[in-house]
């Protein structure tokens, strides 16, 4: 196979929807490799099996990064064939920074740096957590994932928004309650941060009760900033819900647009 058509085959393999069979494999192939070894991870948590099995946990991470490198040098190998990349150093450049490629990155980093430079233990251990990132690299291959991404950054607007209006929220309901219960309570409600505590507990529902108004002002108070707080602290999943509606009625309608051509099998826009 000549090198043009070894970089194009790469590039189908590891596109989607371009690779057929064999892409399909890769992707299921990978997707597979990434559950093993985020269970692996999480094993080696457990002293008794991490001590039984390091020298094969070991193994079955080399493997791992192997996998994973082969698959990232060949994507930024292959992008040129790319419309958006043909450009053999900008065009790898911009490919590397996008998010994605970021992550890829990120999944085999830990254990190069590992390798080759000496660190402290702790740092080492705190390292090989890092590794819990390539759960994230499951995104590229899922289209719920993807769809999640898009809604995301098309309601990014609004999730912003949002956020605000429940920080604001969050800072106004801990200082009522600071005023209100520091009195009877110097040691819990001693500052306003310390409040912030019980005011993110009470608005997200969560209440651990670790911290509670005794006061009777203060429990009403506590009562009407839990009730605000049920509605604007669900605020940001009602976006995204109509977000992900939005999302499914345009993509059923462009798949209602298109039509097979009887004669070439291509995909027609019917619209035009």
């Amino acid at each position: 196979m000549k090198y043009p058509d070894a970089k194009l085959y790469v590039y189908e393999v590891f596109a989607p929807r371009l690779g057929g069979q064999v892409g399909k494999a890769v992707d299921w192939g990978i997707i597979g490799l990434i559950i093993i070894n985020i269970t692996a991870v999480l094993l080696e948590t457990v002293d008794p099996i991490a001590n039984a099995y390091a020298g094969e946990l070991y193994a079955f991470e080399v493997v791992s990064v192997c996998v994973f490198t082969v698959e990232y040098f060949g994507r930024i190998w292959s992008i040129t064939e790319a419309r958006d990349y043909e450009n053999p150093l900008t065009g790898r450049i911009r490919f590397m920074i996008n998010p994605m490629m970021l992550i890829d990155l990120i999944a085999i980093l830990p254990f190069y740096l590992a390798s080759i430079f000496a660190i402290d233990t702790r740092f080492l251990r705190a390292l090989r957590l890092v590794r819990v990132v390539r759960l994230l690299k499951v995104a590229r291959y899922s289209k719920s994932m993807r769809s999640f991404g898009a809604v995301f950054r098309s309601q990014k607007e609004k999730l912003v928004i949002a956020a605000f209006a429940d920080m604001i929220l969050l800072v106004i309901a801990s200082s009522i309650m600071y005023q209100l219960e520091h009195g009877a309570q110097p040691e819990l409600f001693s500052s306003i941060p310390a409040a912030l505590w019980w005011g993110a507990m009470t608005l997200t529902t969560v209440g651990y009760g670790d911290m509670y108004p005794v006061t009777p002002m203060g429990q009403v108070a506590g009562s009407l900033i839990a009730v605000f707080g049920i509605g604007l602290f669900a605020l940001p999943a009602s976006i995204l819900a109509a977000g992900f509606i939005e999302d499914s009625q345009e993509e059923d309608e462009n798949e209602e647009a298109k039509l097979e051509c009887p004669h070439c099998g291509e995909m027609i826009d019917s619209s035009d």
